[in-house]
């Protein structure tokens, strides 16, 4: 999948300055399709538009997936917005390519449907076909490196919503039936434990080395997870269920009570509190472990995806007030602060201990929470990606290295390449505020936000990024030169505007290596030379 063209008509995201907005793509004629990994970097200064504008896709294709199969996407996060959207996207192994056009118009007065042209074809594709999902995502990843509620919004409404969907099919005839997934997925730190354990379980062993090898760590020794149905913040239930299964606290489906029984099956050992419902996981990791889970699960996605639909049950525990403050701040389109993340002890699931073997050595193992910040991030982003290898998959990374040190941002596009294997047709627009990952990256895969007289501006840049100097960037896709701190750069000019002599050479040796310093070494020669 490639995206090609957006124009936005209208739209309440961002307060409306994105009205009006065309942006291209680049890559080519192709969008480099044929490559497996070609990112969209979106780069600029704070408040530029960057993650409201990944928060726009995701709510474009969230919309239309709404309007397809509402059992997949129960809401829609905007409603309003009025938008083309053209793409490239492949569906057969022949990696034939269609051209596909997703667009929203106005109908006399009212917001019209969602409608799906393919390869220019006058008729659109009917929302109801099954025709039209095969050309949307097939799923949309989500990630931010903080508290970032705007692209976390629509995520949100999509999680919200399967919670819902099974605190209602458990209590109804529908127990039995699988709910279907989500096509939205948000992943940050609170599932950062649930991706490296799936894919420190399930993936290839050059994944998990891959993974690990940042924290100077080996393997995962060992983890407790623990899942609560009957704790004092988890909803009760005084409807008689029809199934007899004697649960007092959230009522779980069919597929759900699977899951706990296929984590009893693999657990080194578990405990539950009948009481509270209250189930312990502890897992002491061997391959006899590994394949204990291999038999339950196919790879590390789909014991991902387990994990996640436990994980999801969470929003159940947050107080009923916050969920309708959420719902209220989406149609009106204001939003000041996320839902609130329950504590520990009220998560329905969660992971409790998680800790690794260091490199050379099966002693002293080390706890997951003595990593440091950047060392989460870069497991978690590699997992993410590592486990992901669905066809047609979009990835839309707020951040992804903000918490990096320069090193390890200078190898992040790098490290993605290397993870890429055999995966086919997939999207990834990232954001970034370090001038590291465009010099990576050809100028066509780079995007420059602004803003002027309250509307976004995207362009390109105008030198070629790929292999260019980190000050070369920052001069021109951030409007920094000289490439110094502010402080240092108003002494430098303070000193050129100066004559004296002995002033200027006592605190010449002050300053650091920088063009900037060799202008004032050439002021000082010149005012010695014309002294003499």
């Amino acid at each position: 999948m490639r995206l090609r063209y957006l124009k936005v008509e209208s739209s309440s995201t961002n307060g409306g300055l994105f009205d009006g907005l065309e942006v291209w793509f680049g890559r080519g004629a192709d969008g480099k399709q044929g490559e497996a990994l070609s990112p969209l970097c979106l780069i600029g200064p704070n408040g530029s538009g960057k993650s409201q504008f990944l928060q726009l896709i995701a709510e474009i294709f969230q919309a239309a997936w709404h309007e397809h199969a509402p059992q997949e996407e129960r809401a829609s996060a905007n409603n309003d917005v009025l938008f083309e959207l053209n793409y490239l996207i492949g569906l057969d192994s022949n990696n034939k390519l269609t051209d596909v056009k997703l667009v929203r118009t106005k109908q006399g007065r009212n917001i019209g449907p969602i409608q799906l042209y393919c390869d220019g074809l006058q008729e659109p594709i009917s929302t109801d076909s099954p025709e039209f999902g095969k050309y949307l995502p097939s799923i949309v990843i989500g990630y931010t490196s903080g508290d970032n509620e705007t692209l976390s919004l629509p995520f949100q409404i999509s999680r919200s919503g399967y919670a819902n969907d099974v605190a209602g099919a458990a209590l109804g005839d529908s127990a039995s039936m699988n709910l279907p997934d989500n096509r939205l997925m948000m992943i940050d730190y609170g599932t950062n434990l649930e991706v490296l354990f799936s894919n420190l379980m399930l993936g290839k062993q050059e994944i998990r080395d891959e993974i690990l090898r940042h924290a100077r760590l080996s393997d995962i020794a060992s983890c407790r997870c623990v899942v609560r149905l009957a704790h004092s913040a988890a909803p009760k239930t005084s409807v008689k269920r029809n199934r007899n299964t004697g649960r007092k606290g959230i009522q779980l489906t069919d597929e759900l009570e699977n899951i706990i029984l296929s984590l009893k099956r693999t657990a080194t050992c578990w405990t539950e509190d009948k009481k509270t419902e209250t189930y312990i996981f502890d897992f002491f990791i061997n391959e006899a472990t590994r394949d204990a889970f291999s038999y339950f699960w196919n790879d590390a996605f789909s014991l991902y995806r387990a994990l996640h639909k436990l994980a999801l049950l969470n929003d159940l525990a947050i107080p009923r007030p916050a969920r309708k403050r959420l719902e209220r701040a989406v149609k009106e389109r204001r939003f000041a602060s996320r839902l609130p993340e329950p504590q520990q002890e009220d998560m329905v699931f969660g992971f409790e201990e998680v800790r690794f073997w260091p490199v050379g050595e099966r002693k002293n193992a080390v706890d997951y929470v003595s990593l440091s910040d950047g060392e989460h991030q870069q497991a978690l982003i590699l997992g993410i990606y590592a486990m992901i290898n669905e066809k047609n998959a979009l990835f839309l990374l707020d951040e992804p290295e903000s918490h990096f040190n320069p090193q390890w941002r200078v190898k992040f596009v790098q490290r993605l390449m290397d993870l890429r294997g055999s995966r086919d047709d997939q999207e990834l627009l990232l954001t970034s505020h370090a001038p590291f990952v465009p010099s990576d990256m050809p100028r066509e895969q780079i995007l420059i936000f602004s803003r002027y007289k309250e509307k976004i501006i995207v362009k390109e840049p105008e030198i070629e990024t790929f292999g260019a100097t980190f000050d070369r960037i920052l001069e021109s896709c951030f409007e920094i030169s000289p490439p110094i701190s502010k402080i240092a750069e108003e002494r430098i000019n303070e000193l050129l505007k100066s004559d004296d002599v002995e002033k200027i050479e006592q605190v010449l040796n002050e300053f650091g290596q920088s063009v900037e310093k060799a202008f004032l070494a050439n002021h000082l020669r010149m005012l010695k030379k014309k002294g003499n």
